[in-house]
């Protein structure tokens, strides 16, 4: 375990080190008082089970090497969620023009969404660590989607595991239409998106307010991880 806790240390600088910085972007938005096309965010470091069945799928060796870390490029992972389908461009944008990453991949599952029903758009960068052993470039997946898009993609991995990826028909189209509704949602929602940011706005006005008080468990709000 030491071995792979070794190999497993900077993806998981890295990812804390993404999260900080992508949640910065959101409060900067916050500050300014505008919109923030980022409604909260999410990282992990793949489990070693999952980058075992990794391994047997792409006919890899399962221990850490140089060749595991250039073939797998979602061992870091982090989630970027959105309220609106346009956001989602907004935030892409936002990545191309960091200067502190850079990307290696687009993949966009929106636009051309997975014959499952999958939507959601994948950035693959390139991430540089400051470790004591000097610097090391950390591929990462960042994963950008609606809430959604989020929901019908968390049933579906679940799915997925009893399942084994090969689904019952009638699970698979109940899927498909889910994907669909989910989809129709978001264009619904987009279609009222100023009269959305407007009350928003307004609620969180009337929140921070002097004198407003509410029970801690009804205050609701973004939450990352």
């Amino acid at each position: 375990m030491g071995q792979w806790n070794r190999f497993l240390a900077p993806y998981k600088q890295a990812v804390d080190e993404m999260k900080v910085k992508f949640k910065g972007m959101r409060k900067q938005f916050e500050t300014n008082n505008t919109n923030s096309p980022i409604e909260f965010v999410t990282g992990r470091v793949k489990p070693l089970a999952s980058i075992y069945d990794k391994t047997l799928e792409k006919g890899l060796l399962f221990e850490p090497s140089e060749e595991l870390a250039r073939n797998l490029q979602d061992i870091a992972g982090l989630r970027m969620m959105c309220q609106f389908v346009g956001d989602i461009e907004t935030v892409v944008e936002l990545l191309r023009q960091r200067n502190d990453l850079r990307i290696v991949e687009e993949k966009d599952y929106i636009s051309h969404e997975k014959q499952s029903g999958y939507r959601s758009y994948h950035v693959i960068v390139e991430y540089p660590v400051q470790t004591i052993d000097g610097e090391q470039l950390i591929l990462a997946e960042i994963q950008i989607r609606t809430l959604a898009m989020n929901f019908w993609a968390s049933i579906e991995h679940s799915l997925n595991y009893k399942y084994k990826g090969v689904f019952p028909e009638e699970i698979k189209l109940r899927l498909q239409r889910a994907a669909e509704a989910a989809f129709q949602l978001d264009e619904e929602m987009t279609q009222i998106r100023d009269e959305i940011q407007e009350a928003q706005a307004y609620f969180s006005e009337y929140k921070e307010s002097p004198g407003t008080r509410f029970p801690a468990d009804a205050e609701g709000g973004r939450k990352d991880t």
